[in-house]
């Protein structure tokens, strides 16, 4: 059995799984909570031929009918065409209310699986198994799902809540250091929410083994997400960074890895806190220094009105106001609602570029 529980009490509560070696006998454990069914092994072309067989395996011993959906990898494969060829498989292989979606895989296909899941006759149960250190602290844990258009990353999603999350710590030892470094960006940024001692050991480079660092990170989300599950008020504290983070990540044509553009939005909003006296001194120079550490950039490629003009299609834009995620110090952030005609001058002042007009 997995080594460590968190309970995450939303509206329909549900428990993450943390440990090593759970994808052996992930058929059993999903057999308990759910019966043999018609299941939907959704992945991508790097991930299945790693672990979607010993997977599948696993789920046919147990009495499930496996049905593989793979999906090329990248964040462009988060769209609404494959959103379309997957709906159509379930379609095709007769799945019902009764049956069940897995997501094995990273972000790119949790969100595109759990979103499968909340709109195929009008949702059905589905799991998220992570295989990445980003998924796993991040967009595994509290239903949110979602695609992207061309305007914007994330626009077209609903909140539909897993049955149950399994992450298997073990699937790290397969990625590139560069994926690890982008999932340590977001564990970062768990330390600037609430959990200094965190970020200190962030601070010193990419820490393995990894089951301490999720467990810290996945009941820090458990305890925002438990208190604001639909995104109205203080989860939106876990979007630090990524007003610019997502901006720089579509300009790049998501090249940028999500953790790498996230820490490069850290970076900037900080800055710019600190010379708006905002932040204590020392505190960017912190972020600095533990991106760094963990071989992330710390200069951004486009210009703060780039930045600007990219987050008006945002999600995190209502009408004419932002509501940036500023810190105060590390450890403790608060949200901080703008006009969206200042964007393009707090960014210029977290940036090494002439400030804005």
């Amino acid at each position: 059995m997995p080594s460590i529980g968190i309970n995450v009490e939303t509206g329909r509560s549900y428990q993450v799984w943390i440990g090593r070696d759970l994808l052996k006998g992930i058929g059993e454990s999903v057999s308990a909570l759910h019966g043999p069914c018609s299941l939907a092994l959704v992945s991508d072309g790097t991930v299945d031929p790693l672990y979607g067989g010993m997977t599948a395996k696993s789920f046919t011993r147990a009495g499930f009918r496996v049905v593989r959906h793979v999906v090329p990898p990248g964040e462009r494969s988060k769209n609404m065409a494959q959103l379309s060829l997957l709906l159509e498989s379930l379609a095709e292989e007769k799945f019902t209310r009764t049956d069940l979606i897995v997501a094995l895989g990273g972000g790119v296909v949790g969100d595109l699986a759990g979103f499968a899941a909340a709109v195929y006759e009008r949702g059905i149960p589905y799991i998220q198994v992570p295989t990445t250190l980003l998924a796993a602290v991040d967009s595994s844990v509290g239903g949110k799902t979602a695609v992207n258009l061309a305007a914007g990353k994330n626009l077209v999603g609903a909140f539909w809540q897993p049955r149950m999350v399994l992450c298997d710590c073990g699937t790290f030892s397969s990625l590139p250091r560069e994926e690890l470094a982008s999932g340590g960006a977001e564990c970062l940024k768990y330390g600037m929410l609430g959990d200094e001692a965190l970020f200190q050991r962030l601070g010193e480079g990419l820490y393995t083994p990894w089951e301490d660092i999720v467990t810290h990170c996945v009941r820090r989300k458990a305890e925002i997400v438990e208190r604001d599950e639909t995104d109205k008020g203080m989860r939106q504290l876990l979007n630090f960074g990524h007003t610019a983070g997502h901006a720089a990540e579509m300009l790049s044509g998501y090249t940028l890895r999500h953790g790498e553009a996230v820490g490069l939005g850290m970076l900037i909003i900080t800055r710019a806190a600190e010379v708006m006296g905002i932040c204590v001194p020392g505190v960017a120079e912190k972020i600095e220094s533990a991106l760094r550490a963990m071989d992330l950039p710390t200069r951004c490629p486009y210009s703060s009105r780039q930045l600007a003009l990219a987050a008006l299609g945002d999600k995190k834009r209502r009408g004419d106001e932002f509501t940036l995620v500023m810190p105060r110090r590390v450890g403790e952030c608060f949200l901080y609602p703008v006009e969206a005609g200042r964007l393009p001058e707090i960014l210029s002042l977290g940036m090494e570029e002439p400030p804005c007009a």
